[in-house]
């Protein structure tokens, strides 16, 4: 086998495919300078020139280890793209990209499908319009492509499942490295830290995402616009999630009554406080506290449904 390249293509059975993700192809080529791209031991299905591009059925995750290029797609203009890049492929949309002539580069790829990455796609956490990550070169990345190369090599019962997994995890830190790198100002990740300190410290006071900002020496609106963006909570549901948390805490451990609880966590009145639990929970504080020490159930979702299909299937 050449060891600058190592390339499989999989097939998935109808029972893989039920898993929600399944992997296509998988590989590694190292592309010298001036080498022709891409090399022509693909099947026709994966061939293209750099020049007319193609379209794939299915997402491809690329990572660039070494040297530069090009990539372009349909939804997205021209990038330079460098070693600890990532790009995603989306099936069904034209893209192209190759190495520079001058630094040929190294390549990793995976390539799948599957309606978890349909709904990742239609959520809007993975975009046609933002398909390039910023990564940075990263050992684990590395090991995880390997070791998806060694699970294909083998392909052992179960390979598909084990497969998936590696993609998740590979999209997980993309889409986190990404979304950290937009934070590089130390100072913003100094405030934003600083912000969940103070909160958390206050979460049995009275504090307001207006207060905060004003210790921090920022606007509201951008702390708020801030805060959002590297937390994915707005400042006033981050309070009330440590709130809720707080309070099933002292359900489960305390004998505390819920209007002592009420008023430990600074909410105006018992009611109020209990209305706020059962909308985030489902549940009242005391039905929580009962289900906590296993002497109540969890009433399903579906429990309507569920008694609607009963009736049905009786008429």
């Amino acid at each position: 086998m050449d060891t600058d390249k190592d390339i499989r293509y999989l097939v998935a059975s109808e029972l893989d495919l039920q898993w929600g993700l399944t992997v296509c192809s998988i590989g590694f080529q190292d592309i010298n300078p001036s080498e022709a791209y891409p090399p022509q031991h693909h099947p026709k299905a994966y061939l293209f020139t750099p020049k007319r591009g193609r379209v794939l059925d299915e997402y491809q995750l690329i990572y660039i280890t070494r040297g530069k290029g090009k990539f372009c797609s349909a939804n997205h203009r021209s990038v330079a793209v460098k070693e600890g890049m990532m790009f995603l492929l989306f099936p069904g949309e034209w893209h192209t990209y190759y190495p520079s002539e001058r630094t040929g580069w190294s390549e990793y790829f995976i390539g799948c499908r599957g309606y978890t990455m349909d709904q990742r796609m239609a959520k809007g956490f993975l975009q046609k319009s933002k398909p390039v990550f910023q990564v940075g070169l990263d050992e684990e990345v590395v090991r995880l492509y390997h070791k998806a190369m060694e699970v294909a090599r083998k392909q052992r019962p179960g390979f598909q499942q084990m497969l998936s997994g590696i993609v998740n995890m590979l999209i997980g830190i993309a889409y986190s490295k990404d979304k950290a790198m937009s934070f590089q100002d130390k100072k913003v990740q100094q405030q934003i830290d600083k912000a969940r300190i103070i909160m958390l410290e206050h979460v049995c006071k009275k504090i307001t995402p207006e207060m905060i900002a004003d210790q921090l020496g920022m606007s509201y609106s951008c702390f708020r616009k801030t805060f959002k963006e590297y937390t994915g909570f707005a400042p006033i549901q981050y309070i009330q999630e440590l709130k809720l948390q707080y309070a099933k805490e002292l359900l489960w451990t305390t004998q505390l009554t819920i209007k002592e609880i009420a008023f430990m966590l600074n909410f105006d009145n018992a009611e109020y406080f209990s209305v706020f639990f059962k909308k985030k929970q489902l549940l009242t504080p005391l039905e929580y506290r009962s289900y906590s020490k296993g002497l109540g159930n969890v009433p399903s979702p579906y429990a309507i449904e569920e008694e609607e299909v009963e009736e049905e299937v009786e008429e």
